[in-house]
């Protein structure tokens, strides 16, 4: 909860903005200010100050105890001017509450803590627990010392600049072992403990069995993602409460896919109670990974509760992002969030060079140029199948004759793959001629490298036929300059010569042009691969230089 607090009328009204952008998520403190911000301290896990620096500092001092679980606390000033983090920038996330406020205030957060001013992630900001000297590894990275990266577990990690040797090391494991001097323990959440329990077993038998699991394998507890069973236990009251007690989900499955699970120590028990002759083993081992503790009983006389433990392999992660037409401000926060993520990009050279300055310190950049996509698509894919966080570029939105395509036929269930979309070309050059696509409309691209020419002319055929607005990717180029006047031929023979044409190069960038022209007075000769051609349909018009493709409701019909 964001505990929200303001003394003037102002103040109160960018409160108030923020209270109704998050109402789930935030609760106005009236009263005193001194006693709303105590109160709100103690009750959420975040602030929102509309006062004075100064005071707030005053306010809060006696409040702190301890920066790993103290709120965090944001300052706004009384013009709404600044977002300024005072407490809490990493920990208490208050560097990306100060972001958001400043995105929903349009104020300016000034973020001050090192890391974030040189585009360094800071080591508590991974979303792993972290064990050891952070201060001292965090400083060697600030002040370019070389810093080792070891890590026992693969795992996404955003890009940070690692070098090979180094007095300095950050250790990605989930071995139960002790930081050394100079040393940053990241623990990622890779093991899985299989939990099966007879009815009524009581929770402390539960856990006793699998801390001493974890224990006798020298694994750490903090690397713990999931409890998993069989669906039949998912009531079960001990398992359920050793979950909780261990702060992880419980995740359960049917037993008929746990019994499709090949496992070492089957048994004719479960198969009779449950439907399965395996439930910790299996339950462990459904998604796949290393079996690291086979079945073991508890210590009850009887045993109530069996566990195994399994260490799952941490799955790469490739983001296939979508540029825009080449503007700044047409890339999405959502795109420049994936490249800070990312340790390893992607992409055409060209596209790179857009975006080269939003990259983190430590990123790994594996560009190629024109006609690799499939090289470059494969790429992407085998990074990501390493454990590695990759950004795959492409311009526009990645999925509209881009790189989405090559790279979903490459990959597989083998990693997470996540779309990001991007304003696309034939958007970008609409949004400029005018309203060009205010109906059913078809993009068609007329390079036949990929796509024979004799499929490409049936689809014009179509759209022809169809009346619908065409936008044509990738017109015209040196070596194929005959296939845009065919197309245009081909549209000519079901609409009108003076049906208006939209000619956008470079849609969005500082040397863009655009025009309006007409069917029968388009020159081919004037369009190359930069650029986008709108055909309207049949109730397309110009008005007053904008192409205006009517959505059809009556009020929009012609007087008669």
């Amino acid at each position: 909860m964001i505990g929200l607090i303001s003394a003037t009328a102002a103040g109160a009204a960018a409160r108030d903005r923020l209270a109704a952008a998050w109402p789930d998520r935030a609760r106005v403190y009236d009263g005193p200010v001194g006693d709303a911000v105590r109160r709100a301290f103690a009750e959420c896990e975040q602030l929102v100050c509309f006062l004075a620096t100064g005071a707030v500092v005053r306010l809060v001092a006696p409040l702190l105890s301890d920066k790993a679980s103290d709120a965090g606390v944001v300052c706004v000033d009384e013009a709404g001017r600044f977002a300024v983090p005072l407490v809490g920038g990493h920990a208490g996330g208050a560097n990306e509450l100060a972001r958001e406020v400043g995105e929903l205030l349009g104020a300016v957060p000034v973020v001050t803590t090192a890391t974030d001013a040189v585009g360094i992630p800071g080591l508590d900001t991974l979303g792993l627990p972290v064990e050891g000297d952070v201060a001292g590894v965090t400083r060697a990275l600030l002040d370019g010392e070389p810093v080792v990266l070891d890590a026992e577990v693969a795992w996404p990690l955003p890009p940070v600049p690692f070098a090979e040797r180094g007095a300095h090391t950050v250790r990605v494991t989930d071995r139960a072992v002790e930081p050394a001097d100079r040393e940053v323990l990241l623990r990622p959440p890779s093991l899985v403990v299989g939990v099966g329990a007879s009815r009524g077993a009581p929770a402390e038998e539960v856990l006793d069995v699998i801390e001493g699991a974890l224990r006798d394998a020298g694994l750490s507890p903090r690397s713990l993602a999931e409890l998993a069973t069989v669906e039949a236990k998912a009531d079960e009251p001990g398992i359920v409460e050793a979950a909780v007690r261990l702060g992880v989900p419980l995740v359960t499955y049917s037993a008929e896919e746990l019994a499709a699970v090949e496992v070492p120590n089957p048994s004719a028990a479960p198969l009779a109670a449950v439907g399965t002759p395996s439930v910790a083993e299996a339950a462990a081992l459904v998604r796949g990974g290393e079996l690291l503790v086979p079945k073991r009983k508890s210590a009850g006389v009887p045993a109530t509760a069996t566990c195994a433990v399994v260490r799952r392999p941490g799955r790469g992660r490739l983001a296939v992002v979508g540029l825009g037409p080449g503007a700044r401000d047409l890339l999405t926060p959502r795109a420049k969030a994936e490249l800070r993520r990312a340790s390893v990009l992607v992409g055409l050279d060209q596209y790179v060079d857009q975006i080269r300055d939003l990259l983190r310190p430590g990123t790994r950049v594996l560009e190629s140029g024109l006609g690799a996509e499939e090289e470059r698509a494969r790429t992407a894919v085998a990074e990501a199948r390493r454990g590695l966080a990759v950004a795959l570029i492409g311009s526009g939105d990645a999925g509209v004759y881009a790189m989405a395509s090559p790279a979903l036929a490459e990959a597989s269930d083998d990693i997470d793959v996540v779309g990001v979309p991007g304003v696309t070309a034939a958007l970008a050059a609409a949004a400029i001629l005018g309203a060009p696509l205010g109906h059913d409309h078809v993009s068609i691209s007329l390079s036949d490298l990929h796509t024979p020419w004799e499929v490409i002319e049936r689809r014009v055929r179509a759209a022809a036929e169809a009346d619908l607005v065409v936008t044509f990717y990738n017109p015209r180029s040196r070596g194929r300059d005959w296939q845009l006047p065919k197309a245009l031929a081909l549209l000519a023979d079901h609409r009108e010569p003076t049906t208006p044409v939209g000619v956008v190069r470079n849609a969005s960038r500082p040397d863009g042009t655009a025009r309006v022209t007409t069917l029968g007075l388009l020159d081919p000769a004037t369009v190359d691969m930069m650029t986008v051609v709108t055909v309207g349909n049949t109730a397309t018009r110009d008005i007053a230089g904008r192409m205006v493709t009517p959505r059809g409701y009556r009020w929009q019909e012609e007087p008669k």
